[in-house]
């Protein structure tokens, strides 16, 4: 069944932060347009393509709250993707604006998950939902407890 399209309003101080009136929920946002690159013939994304987009929606959420990636592992630490799903409602075509919306669904011990909600930009229209889940491993591949400063981050993520 097909989402109810949210209503967003600005939450706080942060261009990147929106909330759903419709829900309550928090979302970290940023805005991408298509390429040409992402589409097939028939100018329709490509739908691998939207699993980049989700990793576009966390990494500038991670790089927004001063924690990018590079400097996680160079910490030692790497999120690998193990699970990942996505719910299609909409395509997006050649050259169509969207925003990409995402948020920390749970955090445990070695593992996170990540929700995401990608809308049209202009229509407002809900183009898909889905999900990442990660296992923080050490760069020897073992699994290792989620680094203390991605903790002590999700802690003060606006709910």
């Amino acid at each position: 069944m097909k989402p109810k399209p949210p209503i967003f309003e600005k939450y706080n101080d942060k261009d990147y932060y929106v909330k759903d009136k419709t829900t309550g929920l928090v979302w970290h946002r940023c805005g991408h347009r298509t390429l040409y690159a992402d589409t097939d013939r028939s100018e329709v994304v490509y739908h691998a393509n939207y699993f980049r987009y989700f990793e576009l929606g966390r990494t500038t959420l991670m790089r927004d709250i001063a924690h990018p990636y590079r400097e996680i592992e160079r910490s030692g630490y790497v999120y690998p993707v193990i699970e990942l799903g996505i719910d299609f409602y909409s395509p997006l075509y050649y050259d169509d604006p969207f925003w990409i919306h995402t948020r920390l669904l749970k955090l445990e011990r070695v593992k996170l998950r990540f929700d995401y909600m990608i809308t049209h930009g202009e229509t407002g229209k809900i183009v898909c939902t889905g999900f990442t889940r990660h296992c923080a491993i050490n760069t020897s591949g073992i699994p290792v407890a989620i680094d203390e400063k991605t903790v002590q981050l999700w802690k003060t993520f606006p709910k």
